[in-house]
């Protein structure tokens, strides 16, 4: 008897887990659904024109009509590629420069003052800069992105490893770590919730700038067909490629949280209950 209660409180939890999974992602669907139709049902009770800020119905078709001729596909890969690279040259960059000038002071006064006044220096500024020195083909738009993505990725690493509470530091001095022990078992696990803040701030900053990137002269890509729309005077193209990058950036950032998330489940930090 007892078994087969605890075998069906056993059920009842796991399908309310399974429940919980599949409502949360429903959840946060549930506002932008409710503007969509009450857009469309705003266009199709004649409140506006629609021409401008086209229905959902449009830009459904508008999507359709570039899947079915591959424009789609061509234009996501092209994003999609540069924003890889770009990520992945940044990450490199802000978290070699970053780790270095959190763990030496000599580092820090060296290099922080000349980062934090390019830090200033906005997306569009890089552009001409980066076209004389690099071409207009992919490598300047790759070198753009991954400025956006460096310096998010520096400042958060640097001010982790600065944050670090100096007493689980003395611990480590105490049971004698070695400096590559005391990195491991130390800084790596106290910085980790901070790196990847700063990595998930540098893969939004990433998805801005690409957007400036696509500018200097692409032939393809998200931010070409945003230009293209807006050129030709298709509002449906042009909210149709808004609605991609929010897509991509979201799907990036999901993917990005799922594969740090093993590295941070020794955490015991707050978290609201559902309901709470």
């Amino acid at each position: 008897m007892t078994a087969t209660v605890e075998h069906t409180a056993t059920e009842q939890v796991t399908a309310k887990g399974t429940r919980t999974r599949f409502l949360r992602p429903a959840l946060g669907l549930l506002l932008p659904l409710v503007l969509a139709v009450g857009w469309e049902i705003a266009v199709r009770m004649g409140l506006s024109s629609g021409r401008l800020m086209p229905p959902p119905s449009v830009i459904y078709r508008t999507f359709e009509e570039l899947a079915v001729s591959g424009e789609l596909t061509r234009h996501v890969t092209a994003t999609l590629l540069r924003m890889a690279a770009g990520f992945a040259l940044g990450t490199l960059a802000g978290t070699l420069l970053g780790a270095l000038a959190g763990y030496s002071a000599l580092v820090r006064r060296l290099i922080d003052p000349s980062l934090q006044g390019l830090r200033a220096v906005p997306s569009i500024a890089w552009i001409p800069l980066f076209i004389l020195w690099l071409g207009i083909f992919e490598t300047s738009k790759v070198a753009l992105i991954a400025v956006g993505v460096f310096f998010p990725v520096y400042l958060g690493l640097m001010g982790a490893i600065l944050a670090v509470d100096r007493k689980i530091v003395e611990v480590g001095r105490t049971f004698r770590l070695s400096g590559p022990a005391m990195v491991r078992r130390i800084l790596l696990p106290a910085v980790m919730p901070a790196y990847v803040i700063a990595l998930r701030s540098g893969l939004g900053l990433g998805w801005m700038f690409v957007i400036a990137a696509e500018f200097m002269g692409a032939s393809e890509g998200l931010g070409y067909l945003l230009i293209d729309g807006q050129q030709l005077g298709k509002p449906a193209e042009i909210v149709a490629a808004i609605l991609a990058f929010a897509v991509l950036g979201k799907l990036t950032d999901a993917i990005l949280v799922l594969a740090t998330a093993p590295f941070l489940r020794w955490q015991d930090a707050f978290a609201p209950q559902e309901g709470n």
